[in-house]
């Protein structure tokens, strides 16, 4: 049998005991998909697992903003950070809305039909570039800055993980790549996607993470966001202080772009493995290769180290993000009035 985890062979969700059961009960119920491979790969890491899981509940299926909005600025990151994996699953997502020939324009290549459609794909694409002139005006009111943030900082974590530890393939044989079957599938989940959730549910499966940032004050989104930052900094542990030094100096560096195959700061995986790992998920996830894993890993680290490891590094990309936008939202000015 096929399996969509590259490098780790986490749990399977049957045998999870404990806060881990508990959050993939609340992943099936809200999210209407059993066991989705983006946060089971997450499983082997117990710690990260309830924190990714509460920033994409609070920003995407409970926050403020409609469906259809947050799944076309999350689509835009996934397009901007190249993980096809999260691509096709938000285009069956968009199926899941009711939003068909949207969905199908995008699956095409096509532009949206509406520019207000159009606004929200471009801005997504546009957080990936930190501090970047895309994010302002916003393509949504500004009461709904939460959610649309928070969607789009979940995904460019998200996508770090599944372009690092997942497969291509969202479904076996690549099936999503063809239109009965996005449909299909879109249909099947689509009564939990159009369910209107209570915020803050996802809090209870949080140790007291603090109140998070300023741009999500007063919303569930923001303690959900300070929990993920906090256990994925923690992975750091797993790198040397220069190591982490060095992982931070080519983060803080990074514009946007995507790196060539080989750049000056990316250091040898046989001098600093885990400095090319982290570096890699934070900045070019979709270049983690075996040899890279099989460098740093040895016999005495397990998967819950590499899903640490690769965390960290992928949060350190979202972090540099995230710094960005105080001043960038400030004003939270808008050109919509309700998408």
């Amino acid at each position: 049998m096929t399996t969509p985890f590259r490098h780790t062979a986490p749990p399977p969700v049957r045998s999870a005991t404990g806060r881990t059961a508990e959050v993939h009960r609340q992943i099936s119920s809200d999210f209407g998909i059993d066991g989705p491979s983006t946060f089971v790969v997450l499983s082997s890491a117990p710690e990260l697992l309830p924190a990714a899981w509460a920033l994409t509940r609070e920003s995407l299926l409970a926050g403020d903003g409609s469906r259809t909005g947050k799944e076309l600025a999350a689509l835009g990151v996934s397009r901007a950070n190249k993980c096809p994996f999260c691509v096709d699953a938000h285009t069956v997502l968009l199926h899941a809305t009711g939003d068909h020939r949207l969905a199908e324009r995008l699956a095409r290549g096509e532009s949206p039909e509406h520019e207000e459609h159009a606004r929200l794909l471009a801005w997504g694409a546009a957080t990936r570039v930190p501090g970047g002139p895309g994010l302002t005006p916003l393509p949504f009111p500004a009461e709904h800055t939460p959610g649309y943030v928070g969607t789009a900082l979940a995904f460019h974590f998200i996508n770090r993980i599944a372009s690092a530890l997942l497969t291509e393939n969202l479904l076996p044989g690549n099936a999503q790549r063809l239109r009965p079957v996005r449909s299909l599938v879109g249909r099947s989940v689509a009564r939990t996607v159009r369910r209107r959730l209570v915020p803050g549910e996802a809090l209870a499966l949080l140790d007291d993470p603090g109140p998070g940032p300023s741009w999500a004050a007063g919303t569930a989104v923001g303690p959900a966001f300070a929990a993920l930052r906090a256990a994925a900094a923690a992975g750091g542990e797993l790198l040397s202080g220069p190591d982490r030094a060095l992982v931070g100096d080519a983060v803080r560096a990074w514009d946007g772009t995507h790196q060539p195959l080989l750049w000056d700061a990316l250091p040898d995986r046989g001098d600093r493995p885990g400095a090319r790992l982290a570096m890699l998920a934070a900045l070019a996830p979709y270049r983690v290769t075996d040899e890279d894993v099989a460098a740093w890993r040895g016999p005495e680290r397990t998967d819950r180290c590499l899903v640490r490891l690769i965390a960290y590094g992928a949060f350190a990309a979202v972090d540099r993000i995230e710094r960005e936008l105080p001043g960038v939202l400030a004003g939270r000015g808008t050109t919509a009035r309700q998408e």
